[in-house]
């Protein structure tokens, strides 16, 4: 049996252009095979972060500055306790949160006192704050109380997706709505968010051969309601730089091919749902980051939860953490969303 030959005798009679050829195209194999698989790992390590977290009992706790107690974190999955829970994810926001939560618990205690039947709490979720954030927040709830107010440390910074999925999951409310610490948009507007939360939980209360009873409260519906600014895209696209507009017309491109069409604004900061939906959505959320907006839409539409966009007033606030970087990781998330959820390694648990 003749020997194999070496591969210094079969590139010796291969020209110079083609062993070069071959390997470059080997080491372009070997770079894209170690690519996707740790891109795959990756997905995976994702996947069982998740279990992990479903399964673990929950040791986090609130600080009371009045009485200087621990107060017991709520679930989601427990009966309400509010009649609306708002989630301020605040990462490094020490000038911008001041305002924003004076405006916003104002508002909210004008109608608490003309409706007694309203009932309210805000829920700051610090996100590994390294400025005075933290202080800023306990400030409110020393003065407005722990029952009104609260605060949530995460200790380290995990990224805004999770800052909201931990309020979610430790809210009493009824209603959940998230909202951004910079108050871009005016906090009235959860009136528009809420009225079609109504609408839509009545719809599906009288709608025929579906299992939600007439009976059932607000928070067993299962309904979710986005604000949106695609009314000021317009305007926003006339004040931009061209670069920024291509960036944002390609990842919107994206978008609409991960998540399918229905939603024309998933980054807008102003969500609202109903407990049942917030419960659904938040215990099957995966990304942490900056396209968790984006993984929300895709779940609501595989849980088969109503959704509906309804403008609100927007305005841009100094101080935006999106770099133009950011956009990459963005489209890397929405990447793991495809494949995640696509390929069946991202379970949804009902």
């Amino acid at each position: 049996m003749a020997a194999a030959w070496p591969l210094s005798a079969i590139a010796g009679i291969l020209p110079a252009s083609l062993s070069l050829t071959l390997l470059l195209a080997t080491l372009v194999s070997i770079l894209v095979l170690g690519a996707a698989a740790f891109f795959f790992e990756h997905i995976r390590k994702i996947g069982c972060m998740h279990s992990l977290e479903r399964s673990a009992v929950s040791d986090a706790f609130f600080e009371d500055p009045n009485s200087l107690k621990k107060v017991p974190c709520p679930s989601v999955l427990d009966p309400p306790e509010k009649y609306i829970s708002l989630i301020v994810p605040a990462y490094n926001e020490e000038y911008r949160l001041p305002e924003a939560l004076t405006e916003t618990l104002n508002y909210l205690k004008r109608r608490s006192t003309a409706d007694k039947s309203f009932s309210y709490e805000v829920l700051i979720v610090d996100d590994g704050s390294t400025d005075g954030t933290s202080k800023v927040a306990f400030s409110f709830v020393k003065k407005h109380k722990i029952d009104n107010v609260r605060v949530l440390l995460l200790g380290r910074n995990h990224g805004k997706g999770e800052a909201v999925r931990k309020g979610m999951l430790h809210s009493r409310g009824e209603l959940l709505l998230m909202l951004d610490a910079d108050g871009a948009t005016k906090v009235t507007d959860l009136e528009k968010l809420e009225a079609q939360v109504h609408a839509l939980a009545k719809k599906a209360k009288s709608s025929p051969g579906t299992s939600t009873s007439s009976s059932q409260n607000l928070s067993d519906v299962e309904v979710a309601v986005f604000g949106s600014r695609a009314h000021l895209e317009k305007q926003a696209l006339a004040t931009r730089k061209w670069y920024r507009n291509f960036l944002m017309k390609g990842f919107h491109l994206v978008v609409l091919l991960t998540a399918g069409p229905g939603i024309k604004d998933t980054q807008c900061g102003f969500k609202m749902f109903t407990r049942a939906a917030a419960r659904k959505l938040f215990t099957n959320i995966r990304l942490k980051r900056w396209c968790f907006d984006v993984e929300l839409v895709y779940l609501c539409k595989r849980l088969r939860i109503p959704m509906v966009e309804v403008s609100v007033n927007w305005t841009e606030i100094p101080g935006s953490k999106v770099r133009m970087t950011s956009i990459m990781h963005m489209v890397f998330e929405l990447l793991l969303i495809k494949v995640g959820y696509g390929l069946g390694i991202w379970k949804i648990g009902s």
